[in-house]
């Protein structure tokens, strides 16, 4: 069943007739029924939305919003563009952080609230924790949220060879984003953050972040820039300064666990409680994608051997694989 949120766009897009929004809220339907693993359901709403012409659908984001700038040097777009599909429902924080994810989107529905009272939005947020804890999901999360296109700067583009290079690619960004309402994500930002101080850093990387600086002491835009870092003890201690908020995103505690396990595990059948003190012990101090990537492990081998049930067992196996997987 869809969410609250979606039904009532897909209700008021219907009523006044805009068949763009219509669309778009149908393919987020339709995209959150196959994440349930709902796919006889999503292909069935897929042919009545498409019909014939199900290969032909248009890209509704092209026309929602205009390309992004490239790189000088290799012509690479320094952003990449989305639409946001992914809800609150689907994002397991402790409390404090959950609250503050919350506030935010809170901020954003609601700064004509603000405004009138002379306050604004927090328009700088910087998201940090150890990799894989909900960073950038949490922004696709608040993207949805806010109904805005969801752009993720690609550090890739972004850092030239070229001397000034960067800085100039940096300016781009900066001037679109300003001018074109969104959620923007600089993932990975202690690669253009990094402290000044740094003996083993070269003079270019110094006048980046200074540029970074600069950029964001001048920024008015309507956007909402977040930033993600899982080496926050690196980054210069100036940047720090130029963000409205910070938010953590730590390890999943017990709590968070049970949660996601709930979550990940919804419509399959199992041998065990979700506060088994065993399941708990083995999936302690793991990230959230890494239990995601070891349930679903677990749960294509349950399919694949015919087994009627998920066991503990499976999940242990599942998650000495993914162990493997990873150098040590």
């Amino acid at each position: 069943m869809a969410n609250g949120k979606i039904l009532r766009q897909l209700i008021k897009a219907g009523t006044v007739g805009d068949s763009a929004a219509f669309r778009r809220v149908s393919e987020a339907i339709i995209d959150n029924e196959r994440q349930k693993q709902h796919h006889l359901l999503a292909n069935d709403l897929e042919q009545i939305l498409y019909g014939e012409h199900l290969k032909l659908a248009p890209n509704n984001l092209n026309r929602l919003t205009p390309g992004a700038p490239v790189d000088k040097e290799r012509g690479l777009p320094l952003l990449d563009i989305k639409q946001p599909q992914r809800s609150l429902e689907e994002i397991i924080l402790p409390e404090l952080s959950n609250m503050a994810v919350e506030e935010l989107v809170e901020e954003h529905r609601r700064s004509d609230v603000l405004q009138s009272f002379g306050m604004k939005a927090s328009s700088k947020v910087m998201f940090y924790g150890p990799p894989g804890c909900g960073k950038t999901l949490a922004a696709e999360v608040i993207a949805f949220e806010l109904d805005q296109p969801l752009a993720i700067v690609r550090l890739d583009a972004l850092v030239s060879s070229f001397l000034g290079e960067t800085a100039a690619n940096l300016r781009k960004v900066f001037d679109f984003i300003a001018e074109h309402p969104m959620v923007v994500l600089f993932d990975e930002f202690d690669a253009i953050g990094k402290e000044r101080g740094d003996s083993g850093e070269h003079g270019e990387l110094r006048r980046v972040v200074n540029a970074v600086l600069q950029m964001m002491d001048a920024y008015q835009g309507r956007s909402l820039i977040l930033a993600a870092t899982n080496h926050e003890q690196i980054l210069d201690s100036a940047i720090w300064r130029r963000f409205d908020e910070t938010i953590e995103f730590p390890l999943p505690g017990t709590e968070e666990l049970t949660q996601l396990l709930s979550l990940k595990l919804r419509g399959i059948r199992r041998q065990f409680e979700l506060d088994d003190n065993d399941l708990l012990v083995t999936f302690a101090n793991i990230s959230g994608s890494d239990i995601e990537r070891i349930v679903r492990r677990a749960i294509k081998r349950m399919i694949l051997r015919s087994q009627e049930f998920l066991t503990i067992k499976d999940l242990k196996t599942a998650h000495a694989r993914e162990s493997q997987r990873k150098p040590q």
